[in-house]
């Protein structure tokens, strides 16, 4: 009976474990790490599970005719937050605070982004020149914005800023 009961408490701890998400500041670091050794900047996009904004932002990221740009220059992590009472377990702990450091908060949504450089500085965020989240561009003045900041903070090459402004505007 006890050798049942240990193997039962023992699969029960690895299993919470297994649930449990790195803490914002573990994620950060090693984001930041990587960024260093590869002297990129971290792309840093705030999200939720139930989020369908986030999911679109992460696809367009992924588009074939894109993704190698985003590869080539940035980091890209994610921090979970803002998730539903019933999924509490899967943000990143302290992802909050990390998303109030960067001027996100809730009343602004998710997907929030930033980008960041290789010493944790921020050099941008999803927030266009009124102080609104652009969260995932798609409105042609969201792409246009988002289109400004990857110019600012990368060396994309024009054509390949206008591949991620088409894809971006892209009604699919």
């Amino acid at each position: 009976m006890k050798k049942i009961l240990l193997t039962f408490l023992i699969g029960l701890f690895s299993i919470s474990f297994v649930c449990a998400q790195e803490s914002a500041d573990v994620v950060m670091s090693k984001a930041l790490t990587q960024a260093k050794k590869e002297k990129k900047k971290v792309l840093l996009i705030f999200h939720a599970s139930w989020c369908g904004w986030c999911k679109k932002m992460d696809k367009n990221l992924q588009k074939p005719e894109i993704e190698p740009y985003f590869t080539k220059n940035f980091i890209t992590t994610h921090l979970t937050v803002m998730e539903s009472p019933n999924r509490k377990n899967l943000e990143n702990a302290g992802g909050d605070q990390v998303l109030k450091k960067y001027g996100g908060s809730e009343d602004q949504g998710i997907p929030f982004w930033v980008i960041i450089n290789a010493n944790g500085e921020m050099e941008e965020n999803s927030f266009d020149e009124k102080k609104e989240n652009i969260g995932c561009p798609s409105a042609p003045e969201e792409v246009e914005s988002f289109i400004k900041k990857l110019a600012k903070t990368t060396k994309l090459k024009k054509d390949e800023l206008e591949k991620i402004k088409i894809a971006f505007a892209a009604k699919n």
